[in-house]
């Protein structure tokens, strides 16, 4: 089910394009959704030591969803999260990392994602681009999502799912602390994969 904008390669280009039949069953997700921070999660992966994997999330963040049924093409994406609620399952490592060393949290309190663009890949897989903000530094970041369907829920929440993930390089944001190891190689890799398994909860329309 495309959510996205759908690329149309075989069209003639000697005859005038006509706009295909939207699904109704995407166009029924039409709508304004808000993250449900409970049943989504946020993270990242990273070699540690150069031998084993890291792995940590963010336990605060909100953010929201706006998909076009009817013109997919206009759906975006907004995340705040807020960096001291790191966890990697150390409460030591967990301080270094909200240190100056890496996040400075306290003088950089958040790292967002606002959409710029989007598009299928094929089936129900996308990629989505836009402006990752880390410290004071904005690059370009693509994520690539299977979104799950959507649903509605024991309390009458109309639910849509995505998961999927992006590679970056954290010295691209300017996350550079690192340790050299006796036997060669460096104590935390460049080198990050973050993680995303979002579920968001469509709201309501007002009534007339």
């Amino acid at each position: 089910m495309a959510l996205f904008n759908r690329k149309n390669n075989n069209a003639p280009s000697t005859t005038a394009t006509v706009a295909p039949a939207v699904d109704p069953a995407l166009a029924a997700l039409t709508g304004d959704y808000t993250i449900d921070p409970a049943h989504s999660s946020i993270g990242f992966t990273v070699r540690h030591a150069m031998v084993t994997n890291v792995r940590g999330t963010f336990g605060e963040h909100e953010g929201s969803l706006k998909l076009d049924g009817s013109d997919p093409a206009n759906s975006t994406a907004s995340i705040d999260v807020r960096i001291a609620s790191i966890d990697t399952g150390i409460a030591d490592r967990d301080g270094h990392l909200v240190s100056g060393d890496f996040f400075d949290a306290e003088k950089f309190p958040l790292m967002t994602f606002r959409s710029t663009h989007a598009e299928q890949l094929g089936g129900d897989k996308y990629r989505v681009t836009g402006d990752l903000t880390i410290k004071d530094v904005t690059r370009p970041l693509s994520i690539d999502l299977e979104f799950n369907g959507s649903a509605t829920d024991v309390y009458g929440n109309e639910r849509v799912g995505f998961e999927g993930g992006a590679d970056i390089l954290r010295s691209d944001w300017g996350l550079t602390w690192n340790a050299a190891l006796e036997t060669g190689g460096v104590m935390v890799s460049d080198k990050v994969k973050l993680n995303f398994d979002i579920s968001a909860i469509k709201a309501a329309v007002p009534q007339a």
